[in-house]
């Protein structure tokens, strides 16, 4: 074999080493491309994910905040609406007292003291009591009790001097305690007392008939209609 067949040999070989080794650098290179493809999808779906769920976890925090500002919004409405209809309740109320100062002024307070006190001793059931009043009302309560006293034989009752209810409102009273008229009927033991004054009484009337003032003044409670 010549030279020039060698050479031609060699040249065959190198490109056939060539050829073998560009065909395996692009199988290498498709291979790593397609790798690459595929991680790099499983990187952008990844990311894709995590952000998907970091805007649902603020979403729901956003909604949860959102809902608890909603409600904390709706309870202090509720709590303006419900001190209003109390401001509104305890106007009435005052009105009603203030309408009531004048009752004891009138000539049919003496028969209302008598039937106040007959009421407080019925209450004791007892037939014998101290009576108080307020110290204007002294006077007016002696007959009203000479004439309970009357109108029940065998009771005997005593007028309080050392203690006596407020007196009237008014400006002489200032801001001090007061009371509209009426008494106090105490046992003689002094252990249970029978609150009787004007006062009391429309206290109780007051609180008794709070639900129908409330559904005549405010309209029926919304709830209460729906449990019916």
């Amino acid at each position: 074999m010549n030279d020039a067949e060698v050479e031609r040999q060699i040249h065959q070989m190198v490109a056939f080493i060539k050829q073998e080794a560009e065909e395996k650098a692009s199988e290498i290179r498709v291979t790593a491309e397609e790798e690459f493809n595929i991680e790099k999808l499983q990187m952008v779906e990844e990311e894709r994910r995590r952000i998907k769920k970091e805007y649902e976890r603020k979403e729901s925090q956003a909604e949860v905040r959102e809902k608890i500002e909603f409600s904390t919004q709706l309870n202090a409405m509720r709590l303006k609406i419900l001190h209003a209809r109390d401001e509104a309740v305890q106007g009435m109320l005052a009105g009603a007292r203030a309408d009531l100062e004048g009752v004891s002024q009138t000539p049919k307070y003496g028969e209302m003291l008598v039937g106040l006190i007959l009421q407080s001793v019925q209450k004791l059931e007892t037939d014998a009591a101290v009576v108080r009043c307020r110290e204007c009302d002294v006077e007016k309560v002696k007959v009203a009790m000479a004439e309970a006293e009357r109108q029940t034989p065998g009771l005997k009752l005593t007028l309080d001097e050392h203690a006596h209810l407020p007196p009237p409102p008014g400006p002489d009273n200032g801001d001090g305690a007061s009371c509209i008229g009426g008494v106090h009927v105490i046992s003689m033991d002094g252990k249970i007392t029978c609150n009787n004054s004007l006062d009391d009484r429309l206290k109780v009337a007051f609180e008794r008939n709070l639900p129908e003032l409330r559904e005549a003044v405010f309209g029926a409670n919304p709830n209460v209609a729906a449990s019916k």
